[in-house]
């Protein structure tokens, strides 16, 4: 695996902090975000994009297509993945971002409305479309196999870690890298999202502002960052004595065909459902949920709904965390973000807590693992990522026996 995030750029150190309940949000500096009136992120501290890549080929990369490749750098790198050349036809990448090339945009929009430029960069396109990173990282590593990105909301990579499970279950390929990348820190975003009224402002405390499941919760929080995996099939993995770190088991991925902003109860409980019975697993087996828990008032008590629903009274024994308390809503990234944190939870036998929780809300009445990270051996784990528009994605990961 591969982590590029607010708190941690690799993932030791990722981990480390979010054992630790650190919490990644901080004010805003990439821009100015006096005018705002959410001026709070969990960016990606004392980032230099020169430190890791070439000016000329900056010239390419919009700042989510370089937190991808860096992602994909760390995972090919600790992976000791050498994919030699008959075999690359079988070697893909599927990479999901919710927001594309954002930076680009308000630069190219600042230049064009503002300074009434007649002309914009060259690269303006290759820089801000969807695909841009998976473009990007099969020419980094010679990926030849079946490639594509995804753009589903805040489900985007675990729509891309998903499919790419299946492309190597199905026998479409025997090596994939795969996760999701959004940089979405831009002052039009913000306002944008400042419109819709789900932000937590904490403007006075900002490392305390992300609050999923606690009575006083205020909204979300919004992130950056990237995190890629490298998927095998397993006997694969086998033969080059590669060090696997856990089984991806189950994947489902439902529609709630209701409304636009609005989550439903049966859309997601189905995805679950259908994550857990591909896995051939019952629910009195699953040991952690990595919550989708965006820290606003509706989602967190409907999720806390949906897995009742799916799991009845073996719900109160899940511990369960947020780890959006800390890296912040990462947008179309954050769904494999959390999958490294649950990858991790399992090979490290430690639940990351949900940070900043206060008080306990009636609605939300489970146990969401508050304030301090647990030892607790962890065999069977799902993420859930369920996005705007109504489009859901869950995934099951397992102990390697």
């Amino acid at each position: 695996m591969g982590v590029f995030a607010s708190v941690g750029k690799d993932v030791c150190s990722f981990f480390k902090h979010l054992s630790a309940g650190r919490s990644g949000v901080r004010r805003i500096t990439q821009f100015d975000p006096s005018s705002l009136c959410v001026q709070i992120a969990a960016e990606v501290p004392d980032y230099q994009p020169t430190e890791y890549f070439s000016p000329k080929r900056l010239d390419l990369l919009d700042r989510f297509t370089q937190f991808s490749l860096l992602g994909a750098r760390e995972a090919m790198n600790s992976s000791g993945l050498e994919i030699p050349e008959q075999e690359r036809a079988r070697f893909g990448v599927v990479i999901g971002s919710g927001m594309g090339g954002a930076q680009g945009l308000d630069e190219g929009y600042l230049k064009l409305y503002q300074e009434q430029a007649t002309r914009l960069h060259p690269f303006t396109i290759p820089r801000i479309m969807h695909n841009a990173p998976v473009s990007q990282v099969c020419m980094e590593y010679s990926a030849q196999g079946p490639s594509f990105a995804t753009a589903t909301a805040c489900s985007s990579s675990g729509h891309a870690i998903g499919e790419a499970f299946h492309l190597v279950k199905f026998g479409l390929a025997d090596t994939m890298l795969a996760g999701g990348t959004d940089a979405p820190i831009t002052y039009g975003m913000m306002r944008s999202w400042e419109s819709v009224r789900v932000l937590a402002a904490g403007n006075s405390e900002p490392s305390r502002a992300c609050r999923p499941f606690s009575a006083d919760r205020e909204g979300m929080v919004i992130g950056e960052g990237a995190a890629i995996v490298v998927l095998e099939e397993m006997e694969h993995a086998q033969r080059r004595g590669a060090e696997i770190w856990a089984e991806i088991s189950g994947f489902g991925m439902t529609a709630d065909a209701g409304h636009i902003t609005q989550p439903t109860i049966d859309g997601p409980a189905r995805a679950i459902r259908a994550a857990l019975e591909e896995a051939r697993v019952n629910p009195e087996q699953v040991d952690y949920i990595n919550a989708h828990g965006t820290g606003t008032r509706l989602n967190d008590a409907l999720e806390t709904a949906i897995i009742k629903e799916v799991f009845k009274e073996h719900a109160r024994n899940i511990p369960i965390s947020s780890t959006k308390s800390m890296h912040g809503h990462v947008m179309g990234a954050t769904g494999a973000v959390e999958l490294a944190a649950t990858v991790l939870a399992i090979r490290h036998g430690v639940i990351p807590p949900t940070a900043n929780y206060t008080t306990a809300d009636p609605e939300c009445d489970l146990d969401y693992v508050p304030n301090e990270a647990r030892e607790r051996s962890v065999r069977v784990a799902i993420s859930n990522s369920f996005a705007f528009g109504g489009l859901n994605a869950v995934l099951l990961v397992r102990q390697i026996q």
